[in-house]
């Protein structure tokens, strides 16, 4: 909608209601979870039975809080684990290419360009699968021909993180890569002629102005690997994730501790969000 420009009262009234059925489609199903997460019931739907909290504090037989729910826990330890290792990577990775794919005199840029975009179309099951298939095949070589059995080839934490890390670093480096082509190039002839190494030219001036780029990224690296599904499923070992692990209880049927879970990481994500927003803004 133009601002400057006339728009008649239907108009404008059909623009509130698509705005309000827009939003109340995107925000209305977590509004309801985290409701609740506070329903005195032993099932994590309807109808509502009254108010409590020991789905997040109670440890008793017929009834365990989030807090007291060691598999929970740990599956949430979990996936901590596995976005901490898949952003450093991703962040590291990524802004190398990111640096890579501007320099003018590169020869395989647009090949390679092409090879890193394509995980990003693939599907995420095509690609947990194909990476299952792989390190699977690979696994298999190394132990007919050295006898060599690599844990890394094995469905594990390890191979989730290389899982993730295929296409999270991709994300990284387009982010990062937007952030470099607004940067002035004269900053750095400046910084060159009054003495400073390559080295100091880049730790204080162009990293200090994709601070932001990254550090963006990387939120977005956490939080996609903290709740990725399809890729991951094809991957993980005995300790699974917590999108996994929430899957099998959903599936096998569950209390609603689900709901307690699903109100933290709204909760955190939330806060962590506005947080990058506020600081984003204080830095601008």
């Amino acid at each position: 909608m133009i601002r400057t420009l006339p728009n008649s009262r239907r108009y404008q009234v059909g623009f509130k209601l698509y705005m309000f059925l827009y939003f109340g489609f995107l925000f209305a199903p977590l509004l309801v979870t985290c409701v609740l997460a506070f329903n005195d019931s032993q099932f994590p739907s309807l109808p509502w039975k009254g108010f409590t909290i020991e789905w997040f504090t109670a440890n008793l037989p017929e009834r365990v809080g989030i807090f007291h729910d060691t598999i929970n826990l740990y599956s949430i330890w979990v996936s901590a684990r596995v976005a901490f290792f898949v952003t450093i990577f991703s962040v590291g990775v990524g802004t190398c290419a990111a640096f890579l794919f501007e320099q003018e005199d590169f020869r395989f840029k647009q090949g390679l360009y092409f090879l890193m975009l394509a995980p990003l179309v693939v599907p995420g099951v095509i690609l947990g699968i194909s990476i299952l298939l792989f390190s699977n095949t690979l696994g298999m070589f190394f132990e007919d021909h050295w006898a060599l059995d690599v844990g890394l080839f094995r469905p594990g934490f390890w191979l989730v993180v290389l899982g993730q890390f295929s296409f999270i670093a991709t994300l990284v480096t387009l982010v990062v890569s937007a952030r470099l082509k607004k940067f002035d190039r004269s900053l750095e002839e400046a910084a060159l002629n009054l003495g400073a190494n390559r080295f100091e030219v880049i730790w204080y001036i162009t990293l200090k102005f994709l601070r932001p780029a990254i550090i963006g990224s990387a939120a977005v690296a956490f939080l996609m690997s903290f709740e990725n599904f399809n890729t991951t499923l094809f991957l993980v070992g005995s300790d699974a994730t917590l999108p996994i692990n929430l899957y099998l209880q959903v599936r096998d049927g569950s209390t609603p501790v689900i709901n307690a879970i699903s109100f933290l990481l709204i909760v955190f994500t939330s806060t962590a969000a506005l947080a990058n927003l506020y600081f984003s803004k204080k830095e601008r």
